[in-house]
């Protein structure tokens, strides 16, 4: 049986956990259900990334962010006191064709560390990644480099690579990242993986014939406060 401290030591020295169970089916089917009702008001262009913080207005949304097979595993890493700072939706749909038969830039997520546009210090910032659908290799699952949440901040620049789904459109220089010790952190419909805001991580694009939806939501410690040079607001809860 895998208690809190066993959690918070394999998290510290790792700088990630994956992956943990949490949605039942019938949660599963029901968030699923509900996430469709936003892919047909929206559209997939739109669901595929702008669905930020949608929590402050879909009840189901905010019931996804306490669920309390969540909370346990990041209360066991942050301690008892914790605020969810944002939340965000990220699908990379199947590869579609443009009219002329040209294929589109397939989006990805280039190595970085959340941190370096977080604006947060005085306390660690913990990423929950929660599937709604399985969450492969084919389809784009995370990679991330164990143990990079210990060497600090490191360098980040503009993306030499077109399609980076980060809004920022960051990246870490590939000569600083050391590809070869990445893990793949594969997740099935219902489970989630966390991740220190730290730790270097990264996603290929999705080349099958799935959809990857994903629920991000992230959490400090009461103890964190976000840094004045970095104006940016959180609708903190």
């Amino acid at each position: 049986m895998t208690t809190r401290s066993d959690l918070q030591e394999a998290y510290v020295q790792e700088g990630f956990l994956s992956p943990l169970p949490v949605l039942t089916q019938e949660e599963l089917s029901d968030a699923r259900l509900a996430f469709s009702r936003l892919e047909e008001q929206f559209g997939v262009e739109y669901t595929s990334y702008s669905l930020h913080n949608v929590h402050l207005k879909y009840d189901w949304v905010l019931a996804l962010t306490q669920h309390p097979r969540v909370l346990d595993v990041v209360r066991a890493v942050l301690g008892p006191d914790v605020i969810l700072l944002d939340s965000r939706f990220i699908c990379k749909y199947p590869a579609l064709e443009r009219d002329g038969g040209e294929e589109e830039e397939l989006p990805y997520v280039a190595w970085h560390q959340d941190m370096k546009y977080w604006g947060i210090d005085g306390g660690p910032v913990l990423s929950v990644w929660l599937a709604l659908d399985d969450s492969l290799q084919e389809n784009g699952a995370l990679q991330v480099i164990p143990g990079t949440h210990r060497s600090g901040l490191l360098p980040h620049r503009s993306a030499v690579r077109p399609g980076n789904m980060l809004t920022v459109n960051q990246e870490i220089p590939e000569e600083l990242v050391q590809a070869e010790r990445a893990v793949l952190c594969p997740l099935l419909a219902g489970q989630m993986s966390v991740h220190d805001g730290l730790l270097v991580h990264a996603s290929d694009p999705n080349t099958s014939p799935n959809r990857r939806c994903g629920f991000v939501i992230r959490y400090v410690p009461t103890c964190a406060f976000p840094i004045e040079h970095i104006p940016r607001g959180f609708p903190a809860l």
